[in-house]
């Protein structure tokens, strides 16, 4: 029976679900392998705090250096998050011969390049299944399972807190606030959640997945990231009316010899399956030149489905360490890129659902759409609620596809109308879904 050898960085959550698997899984890991796994060393700031995994005192240690620099380790799994020391430690860990594994979204989006590097200069593999979408096997599909096909377009529903809030909102009525604090209360949103809620989390994750799909890591602040906190209650009741959810889509998808790459609040008419992703679960939808369409959905957070992408890729560590062929790392640095340029948002065209809110008064509608029309912005339907003479009542517009540059010229312009009281509401429609 072949062995390897495992140091862990990082005894939080993920680490705990990580060890309770290959204890107890060990023998079915075995049959379907051939290799046992054994961790060796746990690096932990904190061995206080009490898991339901117990840890025998010679395997913990306070210092990432004993595990780095122990000769007998064969694989670092980094599960601390954040880019330092994480990247640090990844790259040493390299440096001394170790293959790696890592959840750590936010470093592969933006210190990915350097890691890639450093693991084809010295012919070492990184893992990371689990960065995107925990358990589900989204990295494989896009490495493996479709490696024939060429991606046209990816939209994926990729961030499980704020999923859960635009579901409770839905399910319950409830405000963006109250939503956010059952997320909260049930340990689904940290305890400062702007990463999530304002759409940094899906970004990264994005990020990895175009470089798989197109053979390019773009920098966060390339694309367009507009997070969820603006999302009212009406917005959601409004878009159930005409059939459509709203939900936070990360987007990359071929426009001509360019990328369109986006993370935003889309309406999604409820026919198209991500609609149906709800609460904490995510989905990515890939759209493909020979396969057609396909879905990946799934438990996209929590404990058990984390450790399981991390499992997964230890045991394709496993099966690599018998293969002859070139490392993973090896093949995406060589990649040649497929797109390079990005559209910049300004040149998107999409549909538009827009809320104003406005006076109720004689000729207020004329005016609105006469703004939107000096911008050439067409109007497919109308709907104002509530008839409370001189109140504030909202008005809402579905827009034909139009340019985001004209649209966003129009709203300035109607924001400064004095019948307007608030800075009007526009989420997108994505036409292709």
């Amino acid at each position: 029976m072949k062995k390897i050898n495992i140091g862990l960085v990082g005894f939080g959550t993920v680490g705990v679900g990580l060890l309770k698997i290959l204890r107890e899984r060990k023998s079915l890991i075995k049959e379907k392998t051939g290799f046992e796994f054994v961790v060796k060393r746990v690096c932990d700031k904190d061995f206080i705090t009490r898991r339901p995994v117990k840890l025998d005192r010679y395997i913990k240690t306070k210092n990432v250096n004993d595990i780095i620099n122990d000769p007998e380790i064969d694989v670092v799994v980094e599960l601390i998050g954040g880019i330092n020391p994480a990247k640090d430690i990844i790259i040493n860990s390299l440096s001394k011969k170790k293959h790696v594994v890592t959840a750590n979204k936010a470093l592969l989006a933006q210190e990915g390049k350097d890691i890639f590097k450093a693991a084809r200069h010295y012919k070492r593999n990184i893992y990371f299944e689990a960065s995107v979408g925990a358990g589900i096997p989204i990295i494989k599909t896009l490495r493996e399972s479709i490696i024939a096909n060429k991606v046209e377009g990816i939209f994926g529903v990729i961030n499980g807190t704020s999923n859960f809030v635009l579901t409770r909102m839905s399910e319950l009525g409830c405000s963006f606030n109250n939503a956010l604090l059952d997320a909260k209360k049930k340990g689904f949103a940290e305890r400062n959640p702007s990463l999530d809620i304002e759409g940094i989390d899906s970004a990264h994750k994005l990020l990895i997945l175009v470089y798989l799909a197109f053979g390019k890591l773009f920098k966060l602040e390339d694309i367009y990231i507009e997070g969820i906190s603006k999302i009212s209650l009406s917005d959601i009741k409004f878009a159930e009316e005409m059939n459509l959810v709203i939900k936070l889509l990360a987007i990359a998808k071929k426009e001509g010899k360019a990328l369109d790459v986006r993370v935003h609040p889309t309406m999604v008419p409820k026919e198209n399956m991500l609609s149906s992703v709800n609460g904490i679960f995510n989905a990515v939808y890939i759209n493909t030149d020979m396969m057609g369409d396909l879905l990946l959905y799934g438990q996209g957070a929590g404990q058990l489905s984390a450790a399981s992408g991390v499992a997964s890729d230890l045991i394709d560590l496993a099966r690599d360490l018998q293969s002859s062929s070139n490392t993973f790392s090896e093949k995406l640095f060589l990649r040649k890129p497929e797109l390079e340029k990005l559209v910049k948002i300004a040149d998107i065209q999409s549909k538009y659902y827009i809320r104003f809110m406005a006076i109720d008064k004689p000729g207020v509608l004329a005016r609105i759409a006469g703004v939107l029309g000096k911008f050439g912005i067409s109007i497919s339907s109308v709907t104002q609620k509530g008839r409370r003479r001189a109140k504030i009542v909202p008005i809402i517009m579905l827009t034909h596809e139009s340019k985001e540059k004209n649209l966003r010229l129009a709203l300035e312009k109607i924001y400064k109308l004095a019948v307007i009281r608030d800075y009007p509401v526009a989420i997108r429609i994505e036409k292709e879904l």
